[in-house]
């Protein structure tokens, strides 16, 4: 990957993670230690607990597969969210098209 891909990855995520937060998901970057704890989710993820959403990003995700589970649970759980409040262009294609993959 191009370091300018690369950047681009980075400010991708970084508008993603904004996002989310001004939704109320929760994010949750695993340290490396606590990746490795026995029984630790290996992968990214999201998922409902209770009333919230978590986002759990594994440290050795690379960032575009994070960008990816923060656009999957922003498409998923805060759809009415997104639908009220603008959304950068280039941000809303890259959840749309997260949103509409197959299962």
């Amino acid at each position: 990957m191009s370091e300018a891909g690369g950047a681009e990855e980075r400010a991708l995520l970084e508008a993603l993670l904004e996002l989310a937060s001004r939704a109320q998901l929760e994010i949750r970057l695993l340290s490396n230690a606590s990746a490795r704890a026995e029984l630790a989710p290996t992968g990214s993820a999201a998922c409902r607990v209770g009333q919230k959403v978590w986002v759990v990003l594994a440290p050795d995700d690379p960032p575009r597969h994070h960008a990816q589970v923060v656009a999957e649970a922003l498409a998923r759980f805060r759809s009415e969210f997104l639908e009220a409040h603008f959304v950068a262009p280039a941000v809303r294609e890259f959840i749309d098209r997260a949103g509409h993959r197959p299962a």
